[in-house]
């Protein structure tokens, strides 16, 4: 059954749209109504008490278990990205801390250090997604042994140029022909290519990521009200209603 990941903030902040989720409150909500609206699992950027993404144990308890609490029966996972948090050795210190764990996590190939991510991610019983972004990505995985590991195989083309990001997704596409049989594969776009590899994704019978983190605008080109709207507009796709 094809899923429908909700991306709820990634690096969005409130001035670029005022219900990107940033607190844990809005989180919740946000994620609540993403699971009403269709969503079968929630991703999202861990914040502190001042909006700013975070890895820091104490953030992460406390908003993944919140959103565990609100959300039983719905994987809830968070991102890893380098950027949170620069220095890897002080990263996986934070890791190694969390007391209340994610579902899973997304581990981004073309960021160094990303092994021992995704294998501290393994040893506490973490899913690991493979964040692949390019071509060297997937072949970073590949080489590092850590693909048949990842339940889930997250294609993110990031180029705005849809022949591009055409291109970056075939590229990857051709080193998973070894994918393994219980291994999903996610495809997903980010603003001007956001609506066209979701329609991409569900021809290809993909699962579907669709969120504030990828676009804040309704294919119209109009804002969207919230990431339910977003959700609803991707559950319409699926279903051949639009």
């Amino acid at each position: 059954m094809m899923l429908i990941k909700a991306a709820l903030n990634g690096t969005r902040t409130l001035q670029d749209h005022p219900q990107v989720p940033v607190t844990t409150h809005a989180l919740v909500t946000a994620a609540r109504e993403a699971v009403a609206a269709g969503a079968g699992a929630i991703h999202f950027h861990v914040r502190d008490s001042g909006g700013r993404e975070s890895l820091h144990p104490d953030d992460v308890n406390s908003q993944v278990q919140a959103m565990k609490h609100a959300l039983p029966g719905i994987p809830v996972g968070i991102s890893t990205g380098a950027w949170i948090v620069p220095e890897l050795a002080l990263r996986l210190e934070y890791i190694e801390q969390w007391m209340v764990l994610p579902d899973f996590v997304s581990v981004n190939g073309d960021e160094a250090g990303f092994e021992q991510v995704a294998d501290k991610m393994l040893q506490r019983g973490i899913g690991v997604e493979a964040g692949i972004s390019s071509e060297a990505a997937v072949l970073n995985f590949k080489r590092s042994g850590r693909l048949p590991h990842c339940f889930r195989l997250l294609l993110e083309p990031g180029e705005q140029e849809m022949a591009a990001a055409l291109h970056t997704a075939a590229a990857i596409e051709q080193h998973l022909t070894d994918k393994l049989p219980g291994q999903s594969v996610l495809l997903h776009g980010s603003d001007l290519t956001c609506w066209p590899l979701l329609k991409m994704a569900i021809s290809k019978g993909y699962d579907l990521r669709i969120g504030f983190e990828d676009t804040l605008l309704h294919p119209s080109g109009i804002p969207a009200a919230d990431n339910a709207e977003l959700v609803q507009t991707a559950m319409l796709y699926k279903n051949g209603n639009l």
